[in-house]
């Protein structure tokens, strides 16, 4: 292949000469700081185009092979024209000697060829003292030649030559950009078109809407029609025990709901084990309702009648639910404080917490059950739950008040109810002979400073007779915390 004529000078040294390069099997993307930097501003000077040119020369051997053909150096009759080629552009010393090469050569043209001539003409361009003149006709018979060919460009090529013509200051809505833009989205993976959405039956609805996000906005309205559209053989247990745990968890006191709960648990009494009704049963006690279905108690009395043996910490989360409703049945309070029952449980993982649990029905049973005559926990199985200060007699002589911290979270959502397990805290010091004084968590937050709770707490004090705390050596009454 023949230099062209007219085009004087010895040879120029190649571009890439000390540059960093990308090896075989080795990919290289554009920086996108530089594109950014070059696409901010309006026009690329030459100078600062040099700075950005001095990019990794784009060769065979990482680009992979195209629709040309293209073959790795040394592979293949055409090996050493292709070669020559690209030497030979990076050689040129003028864009018109670029142009000259791809267009008298259409044989020997690769698609790698196009990014070779796009970094030359930025290396010319950029060049001193004096860059060689360019005409506008020569830019735009290069673009016609890349627009022409890029079909058959792979993705890398495309990359390369998109970055590159941004860099030369080609304009984004020009024909050349565009061409290289949408051959890039060409060769995108299509996006996988969007699942099907099943025709949902009303239990299904139900599922689908307690797994909502947007439940957090109005959850009560949602669930309402969702249970509304659906018919008593769609509410399986496992979307009741769902909405069950929802309302427990978001302290969601909706009467339409819980009643639901409470017919399927009376409906489907025979299919129901245990461990079921335990979640079933779970909302009623720690949202403090007791559900208007009649059968209710009955249903659960004759439950914990079959399966009290069967699983024994069901059984004590069963009874926790009703002592936090003070529907407490004789019959299985007999069995949990069995000798049997006990000697049970004490050889299981979970023995310490329901110890916990029968300590809590103990207290129950002492406080509010005076009628009950049936076998208790021993003391040695028993575990503090109030603590120590408020469970001795000496203690009750000196507190005679006890201050109920009321949060927003002990009270069920958008409601003064507060919740079943702060009821009964608050139902059994009461039972024990201490006097509450219930701090509503509105008045406490509009407490500005020390002094001013100091204030707050003594006028509280002074509406039930009483003074601040022993001073002075004084035996003025005191005051518990809970």
């Amino acid at each position: 292949m023949r230099r062209p004529r007219g085009e004087p000078g010895s040879r120029a040294p190649r571009p890439t000469e000390g540059a960093t390069c990308a090896g075989p099997g080795e990919s290289w993307s554009p920086s996108p700081n530089s594109m950014l930097r070059v696409l901010l501003s309006a026009q690329a000077s030459a100078t600062r185009l040099s700075g950005l040119l001095l990019l990794p020369p784009v060769q065979t051997c990482c680009l992979g092979p195209s629709k040309w053909g293209d073959r790795p150096p040394g592979g293949g009759p055409h090996a050493g024209p292709v070669q020559g080629l690209q030497r030979l552009l990076e050689q040129a010393r003028s864009p018109g000697e670029l142009l000259r090469w791809l267009g008298q050569n259409p044989t020997k043209v690769r698609a790698h060829h196009y990014p070779v001539a796009l970094r030359r003409l930025g290396q010319l361009l950029g060049s001193r003292p004096q860059p060689p003149p360019v005409e506008q006709a020569t830019l735009q018979d290069l673009s016609q030649l890349i627009i022409r060919n890029c079909p058959s460009f792979d993705i890398h090529t495309i990359h390369v030559c998109l970055h590159l013509a941004v860099l030369l200051g080609f304009p984004s809505d020009g024909p050349l950009v565009c061409a290289l833009e949408r051959e890039r989205r060409f060769r995108l993976p299509p996006k996988p078109p969007p699942p099907l959405q099943p025709v949902l039956r009303g239990g299904q609805r139900l599922e689908a809407a307690l797994s909502c996000p947007r439940f957090l906005r109005h959850p009560q309205q949602h669930l309402i029609r969702s249970l509304a559209g659906a018919r008593p053989e769609e509410l399986t247990p496992h979307v009741m025990v769902l909405l069950a745990q929802h309302l427990a968890r978001h302290r969601l006191r909706e009467p339409q709901l819980l009643e639901a709960i409470a017919h399927f648990l009376v409906v489907q009494e025979a299919q129901l084990n245990s461990k079921v009704v335990q979640k079933l049963v779970l909302p009623f006690g720690r949202l403090n309702y007791l559900p208007l279905e009649q059968q209710f108690m009955p249903c659960l009395e004759r439950i914990l009648a079959r399966e009290a043996g069967m699983a024994p910490l069901a059984t004590v989360n069963i009874l926790m639910s009703l002592c936090q409703l003070r529907c407490l049945p004789f019959r299985a309070l007999h069995f949990v404080f069995s000798p049997g029952f006990i000697n049970y449980i004490s050889g299981t993982p979970h023995a310490l917490i329901v110890r916990r649990y029968l300590s809590l029905l103990d207290t129950a049973v002492e406080l509010e059950l005076p009628a009950y005559r049936g076998p208790r926990l021993p003391r040695r199985q028993q575990v503090p739950i109030f603590p120590q200060p408020l469970i001795t007699d000496r203690a009750r002589c000196k507190y005679r008040v006890v201050l109920m911290l009321r949060e927003r979270w002990h009270f069920c959502r958008d409601g003064r109810v507060l919740l079943g397990s702060r009821a009964l805290r608050e139902r059994h010091l009461g039972l024990m002979g201490y006097q509450l004084l219930p701090l509503p968590f509105e008045e406490l937050e509009s407490q500005r400073g020390l002094p001013q709770l100091k204030s707050y707490l003594r006028q509280k004090l002074q509406a039930l007779g009483l003074r601040w705390g022993p001073e002075g050596g004084d035996r003025r009454p005191g005051i518990g915390g809970g």
